[in-house]
């Protein structure tokens, strides 16, 4: 039996995780028990909000071990991850470290697996950006360059690591991320009750949900957001906004937290839910964001985004019109949103099948 042990720490690895573990226990079923996984929780996300949720709403195994290692610098929060996890690698010696996306957890696990010598699996590698001054780029590029099982998304994203000189267990799977579109997306149909909650009608509303380092703390881009939020909530009534605790403490910090709650046309609200979100995404008339989780599932869920950076890692979602690059100048935010570019469908994603292939590989 081969010992996998996954290594999370924030919502978007949450999702991901989900699906994978559901392809084990699938797996085990048919094929006999061929896989154990055991979780770590680094606490990057410790907020019940950002994480127990989803843990409940999709059946995620029960973290092994909490780590309890969010709220500090970047470098703190690294360092103690790095500590932590290889105590345990060290102690269990898994066969596979399986790591997701760009987070301090994900480079924090790679770096530990990779100086114990355990092969690392990276999902969703080969993104990039091309803006170093990303914290995300940083781990991007680092742990691809540490990881034995490279499980790619798209196929831009094998090209980039090619031309880093990375071939060697390349692997197109399709983006794991469809496949909880897929899965999740009938459930929140199904089950969420947000859009009644909020007394919200389908398509007659904006959702905006930003979080990045590079907007929350910088106050020009902080304003630029917010005050084309407060035109488009003239414009549009209303803007459904779920706030992350960056967010949030930044709004708050700013003075713009008190702006917003007094515009009656600005739904504030606290960190959902997956299958909520999933719904307000399938219904908003349009996304700003500059999560790119969130660019991805308005495209699976055919909903039009405004992003608001100036790169995206996930450039086929520009190129097929679905998703337009603002950046935080509201004059740009506002003529996006009120215009799109003429859309065409992807094919890119796979076949929501990607963590069945990822196993295959392993």
């Amino acid at each position: 039996m081969k010992k996998i042990i996954t290594i999370v720490g924030a919502r978007p690895q949450f999702v991901k995780a989900a699906m994978l573990s559901r392809a084990i226990a699938d797996w085990n079923e048919r094929c006999g028990e061929s896989f154990e996984e055991r979780v770590v929780h680094t606490g990057q996300h410790y907020d019940a909000n950002m994480s127990a949720v989803f843990f409940e709403e999709m059946k995620i195994p029960h973290p092994t071990w909490r780590l309890h290692c969010g709220g500090k610098s970047h470098g703190a929060m690294t360092g103690e991850m790095l500590i932590q996890i290889e105590r345990i690698l060290s102690d269990e010696r898994p066969d596979w470290v399986l790591v997701y996306g760009d987070t301090n957890s994900t480079l924090a696990g790679a770096l530990a697996a990779s100086k114990l010598h355990i092969p690392v699996v990276h999902v969703e590698a080969g993104l990039r950006s091309f803006n170093r001054a990303m914290p995300e780029e940083q781990n991007r590029l680092l742990t691809d360059h540490l990881s034995t099982v490279l499980a790619c998304p798209t196929l831009a994203s094998v090209q980039n690591l090619a031309r880093e000189n990375i071939l060697q267990g390349v692997h197109w799977v399709g983006d794991i991320m469809y496949d909880a579109a897929v899965f999740f997306g009938e459930k929140a149909r199904n089950s969420s009750t947000i859009l009644r909650d909020l007394k919200l009608k389908s398509k007659s509303f904006i959702l905006c949900t930003f979080h990045r380092e590079e907007n929350t703390d910088h106050a020009g881009r902080l304003t630029g957001i917010c005050e084309a939020l407060e035109a488009l909530a003239d414009d549009f009534q209303p803007v459904v906004f779920p706030l992350h605790p960056r967010t949030r403490r930044a709004l708050s910090e700013s003075g713009w937290l008190p702006k917003l709650e007094a515009n009656p046309a600005v739904v504030l609200l606290e960190p959902l839910g997956f299958l909520d979100m999933a719904l307000l995404e399938m219904k908003a008339s349009l996304i700003l964001t500059d999560s790119g989780g969130v660019q991805k599932e308005a495209y699976f869920h055919r909903t039009p985004c405004v992003t608001l950076r100036e790169e995206t890692e996930w450039t086929e979602t520009v190129a097929s019109g679905w998703n337009q690059l603002a950046g935080t100048d509201p004059a740009r935010i506002l003529a996006c949103a009120r215009t799109m570019p003429p859309l065409r469908p992807i094919n890119e994603y796979g076949d929501g099948h990607a963590a069945q292939k990822i196993l295959q590989l392993l």
